[in-house]
């Protein structure tokens, strides 16, 4: 969407999408099917909200409490008092006065599946802290229009939440599935598409013009600057929100023609009664969010089908006894063993309570993401493994003949067989699902000695 200055001929300077400053007023070109609409905006004191005290000290919190490290700038989240003490009023002036630039972002990049790479986006500590003055006025002027099947990055709503609709839906009949994937979705929203949506609710130009900077503010990327010309940038407290602006239209057409969905984030689940029927909303979605969304549909990753195994949020569902039921996605149990392999690496360098609390901190925040699902099975193989590699790790520890003579005795072993196995050339794998070693550190001393079991979070939970 490209903003039309309103000044004189004589004063206007090159074209550009947004403005210099808030003189005039504005005006934006919107997309209205294939025609451009020039709408007009005017000041409603949106703007002014959002630079309050009250607004920015909440955003100040928030900003502190998340952390993260510092953007291009450098400055971490403890130099940000300090900053706003001696610049808040110039600040908030240029946020007023249209004047304020928003730095690049940082670029990072963590890995997906298939050894992929997500970039992400790290604002300065100053964006952060204006983004989400701006998240916390606008997000509750968009809950009131979020659709009721949303529950991504929206207040008291939560992943259980979505996955208990889902549930109702398939208990309901619907027990075919179209599972969307959306090709890239944070790189490749259109700004023009995102601009015109916003507008029909934000009626302060000031604040769309802000809205739009920072979808242009680009990347530091290894020392070089790189422009964008579409996507948001993941990592940014208003990010979250402007995808759900964007994807609640789709919430709005699947809505408008009766289907049964389910939406978190980019993720989307859309139910139906039979396959064939499947495929065509699959067909015909698909041709709406493209030439109305400006979006891509990635056709080799949307899946139609049967809802058994279909993974969505890292569960998938089954039916037993004609009843919806979760279980862990296979994908999230190979993520599961891979993390665990890791904490129980023998050579990561980790002593004995720190790879115990590491142990804790994950398995509680992993049984506790995946509670709803059935798994006490699986959770007992893993549990042995576990105990087999945290063997395989102490035994590595006592490295020395002398020293693991001594503490095989100590555990109850025999002087001949203490003695046998200390002098072992069996690898520490080997060794470690060895009679003896099971024997010397069986289950209830490792629990004794306080390393945790997958089995021992999940029943805490179930029994509440």
């Amino acid at each position: 969407m490209q903003k039309i200055s309103t000044l004189s001929d004589n004063c206007r300077q090159k074209d550009r999408t947004e403005s210099e400053s808030y003189a005039g007023v504005q005006t934006f070109i919107g997309i209205t099917e294939n025609h451009l609409v020039e709408a007009q905006f005017t000041k409603d004191a949106l703007l002014e909200r959002i630079v309050s005290p009250a607004n920015m000290n909440r955003a100040y919190k928030q900003v502190v409490a998340n952390g993260s490290c510092g953007g291009v700038d450098k400055m971490e989240t403890e130099d940000l008092l300090p900053y706003l003490k001696l610049h808040k009023d110039e600040l908030i002036n240029s946020l007023l006065d249209g004047s304020y630039r928003p730095n690049p972002v940082r670029r990072v990049e963590i890995p997906k599946d298939g050894g992929k790479k997500r970039q992400l986006g790290i604002p300065t500590v100053i964006d952060r802290l204006i983004q989400q003055s701006i998240s916390q006025v606008l997000s509750p002027l968009y809950e009131r229009q979020f659709s009721d099947n949303s529950f991504g990055f929206r207040p008291k709503r939560s992943a259980h939440q979505a996955l208990r609709r889902a549930q109702s839906h398939i208990n309901s009949g619907h027990k075919y599935c179209v599972d969307l994937d959306l090709e890239k979705f944070f790189d490749t929203v259109n700004h023009s598409k995102l601009i015109e949506i916003l507008s029909r609710t934000v009626k302060d130009g000031r604040v769309i013009s802000l809205v739009h900077k920072y979808l242009l503010s680009g990347a530091m990327v290894d020392g070089h600057y790189e422009s964008r010309v579409q996507g948001t940038v993941q990592g940014g407290p208003l990010s979250p929100l402007l995808s759900n602006v964007m994807l609640h239209e789709l919430d709005t057409e699947l809505e408008s023609r009766g289907h049964k969905f389910v939406r978190y984030a980019d993720d989307c689940m859309i139910f139906c009664k039979s396959k064939r029927s499947a495929l065509r909303v699959k067909k015909s979605i698909s041709a709406f969010i493209e030439k109305d969304l400006f979006l891509k549909v990635n056709q080799d990753k949307t899946s139609v089908g049967y809802v058994r195994g279909m993974k969505f949020l890292g569960y998938s569902f089954y039916v037993k006894n004609g009843e919806c039921r979760l279980s862990v996605h296979p994908k999230s149990y190979l993520k599961l063993k891979v993390r665990l392999k890791e904490l129980t690496g023998r050579s990561n360098g980790m002593g004995y309570e720190q790879r115990k609390s590491k142990l804790h901190l994950f398995i509680r925040s992993w049984i506790e993401y995946f509670q709803l699902a059935d798994m006490q099975s699986y959770l007992k193989r893993i549990d042995e493994w576990l105990r087999r590699r945290i063997r395989m790790c102490i035994w590595k520890y006592w490295k020395k003949v002398k020293t693991r003579f001594a503490n095989l005795q100590k555990c109850g072993i025999s002087k001949f067989y203490a003695w046998q196995h200390a002098n072992t050339r069996l690898g520490y794998w080997c060794i470690a699902g060895s009679r003896i070693l099971t024997s010397a550190m069986d289950n209830d001393k490792l629990k004794l000695v306080g390393y945790p079991t997958l089995m021992e979070y999940y029943s805490k939970l179930h029994r509440k």
